[in-house]
């Protein structure tokens, strides 16, 4: 559990610092993303699901 509110920690640490380095580049990519279709944004949170699993798993075997 401890490991889960770690990484919860630092994506939302990664996250904050993209949004604060480059604001304007973020909004742009999110008025993009409002004229992409749902199922692109679904399978684009799929693979980056995977991939960080993957990730995960390859750290901590």
């Amino acid at each position: 559990m401890t490991d889960l509110l770690v990484a919860l920690g630092l994506v939302l640490a990664i996250e904050g610092c993209i949004y604060a380095l480059f604001p304007s580049a973020m909004q742009r990519m999110m008025a993009s993303m409002q004229e992409m279709p749902p199922e692109t944004l679904r399978r684009g949170g799929l693979a980056a699901a995977v991939i960080g699993v993957f990730i995960v798993w390859l750290i901590r075997s």
